[in-house]
């Protein structure tokens, strides 16, 4: 695959990404697309290994290695390489649903699983992947393609994040007429109010919503079924059902003064935002949002949703930023006990974290590090925050290492808006209540192992409710794996090829 002696010929390029100082001023994505041309060396270098570990998404030690939808990675390099881009987009799409999405959000677990990475540079799969398929839509390759023949079989799925879509879009594929519900004014789930515009410019996810429209999928907004909608005329309605409503159970702080005023969910603070900037054309209007402006933030959660919620901040105009992490920070380099193909185990300076460094001289990140108390004023507003540092000891009763406090190391830090960014706890219980079915201890909707039938009959699960918090790919492998197991239930064979 590739041009056999590219990876030592050509160095790695990657889009370049505009200044931190000069991105905050706006609301877009900050990435500048290689050439064609330079696009092409870059395909050139995947190296023809024997074992493409990036498109094994196997797990190694707890972690996923390579891609969970088994990406044909060499294949479409190699097709960019030689200059046949539309058949590089016809193997993107032959696992990827939507490789637009995935593009611009995945952390790119194929890179970090390249063998290139071993002992140099991996090969610049994401954006060769970006590439590939906005060259489609330029091209017309990516127009609506509507199925010709329908099977009479009708399915609800209710949410519309990347999992819902990705079932959409394989039953849909089948010939089954596909309905989707979705709670929000507009579709697209976690993709669309949980991740912001610099990551994911909207009209990208309304951009492949109408080619699903033309091809037939019914999108319902508005619409918030168990509550709107009553769960028993939906089966009555429908001859199957999918629940893909995503992990939308924020896991909250408990610590005394967490009723001041000026304390948000991330996900409140991120979707609020969101909204305001497509209701004023892509400007932020004084009184529609959850304002960090001229304001001390910190922000509880060291994931990537508390990296939104600094680059948000940075954004409104932040007087300052604070970003609290429980764990110790990772090493810069791979450890010795996390050797390649393992996910690297290494600390992670993403876009916010480089903005915040930018503007205010330093790394944002507190490691090791909780609320103790949150302080309010006279008003009830919040105004200062209680820190205190935490150290690993083994607990007795499990043996399992836990954070606790260190005594005597409490500091407190001015503090006008908190964000909570601590994750995500499962699914919402008025909805698995309203299907009647089972969740486990974790509040996922439970299922046999490796499989997406719940406990009733004819309703189905994927994505984040199905497997918990997790990533917009292996979202799209849940809905693609539960389409062919509903299309099983419904014509006692399947077609469909997943893997």
């Amino acid at each position: 695959m590739g041009k056999p002696t590219g990876f030592m010929e050509y160095e790695r390029q990657d889009k370049p990404a505009e200044s931190p100082k000069e991105r905050i001023k706006h609301f877009r994505e900050f990435h500048t697309p290689l050439s064609k041309e330079e696009q092409e060396r870059q395909g050139a270098r995947c190296m023809a290994c024997g074992v493409p570990f990036c498109q094994a998404g196997q797990m190694i030690m707890g972690m996923a290695s390579g891609c969970p939808l088994h990406n044909l990675v060499p294949e479409w390099n190699d097709l960019i390489y030689h200059g046949n881009w539309e058949e590089a987009y016809y193997r993107l799409k032959k696992t990827n649903n939507f490789p637009e999405f995935t593009s611009r959000v995945c952390p790119a677990l194929c890179e970090a699983a390249c063998t290139c990475g071993l002992n140099g540079n991996a090969v610049s799969s994401k954006a060769n992947e970006y590439s590939i398929i906005e060259n489609a839509y330029e091209k017309g390759y990516a127009a609506a393609r509507p199925v010709k023949v329908r099977t009479g079989k009708k399915v609800a799925v209710v949410g519309s994040g990347p999992s819902g879509l990705a079932v959409a879009d394989m039953l849909n594929r089948r010939g089954h007429s596909v309905t989707v519900f979705e709670r929000e004014d507009k579709v697209g789930g976690l993709l669309r109010y949980g991740i912001p515009n610099m990551k994911l410019e909207k009209q990208y996810i309304d951009r492949k919503v109408n080619i699903m429209e033309e091809e037939g999928i019914i999108f319902v907004t508005n619409c918030n079924i168990g509550k709107d909608k009553k769960a028993s005329s939906i089966l009555k309605e429908f001859d199957r059902v999918v629940l893909c409503c995503g992990a939308s159970h924020p896991r909250d702080i408990k610590a005394p003064g967490r009723d001041a005023k000026g304390i948000y969910f991330a996900v409140d603070f991120l979707k609020s935002t969101t909204k305001a900037l497509w209701a004023n054309d892509m400007k932020l209007v004084d009184g529609t949002y959850i304002s960090a402006k001229g304001k001390h933030v910190i922000v509880i959660g060291g994931g990537d949703t508390g990296n939104d919620c600094i680059g948000t901040s940075m954004r409104h105009g932040a007087k300052s930023v604070l970003q609290v992490e429980m764990m110790p920070k990772a090493p810069d380099t791979r450890a010795d006990n996390n050797p390649w193909p393992e996910w690297p185990k290494v600390c992670k300076t993403d876009y916010g974290q480089e903005e915040a460094a930018a503007v205010f001289g330093h790394d944002p990140r507190v490691y090791q590090t909780t609320v103790k108390e949150f302080i309010k004023d006279k008003e009830g507003n919040l105004c200062k925050v209680t820190l205190v540092k935490l150290e690993p000891k083994k607990d007795e009763k499990t043996g399992r290492m836990m954070m606790t406090e260190i005594p005597g190391t409490e500091y407190t830090v001015q503090a006008d808006l908190v964000l909570i960014a601590a994750g995500f706890l499962g699914s919402e219980e008025y909805v698995t209540k309203a299907f009647g079915v089972e969740v486990n201890a974790r509040t996922n909707v439970a299922t046999p192992a490796g499989e997406y039938h719940t406990n009733v009959e004819r309703v189905f699960t994927a994505g984040d409710m199905h497997r918990g918090q997790s990533l917009v790919v292996w979202a799209i492998r849940e809905g693609r794996e539960a389409a062919q197991e509903i299309d099983v239930s419904l014509m006692g064979y399947t077609n469909m090829n997943v893997q």
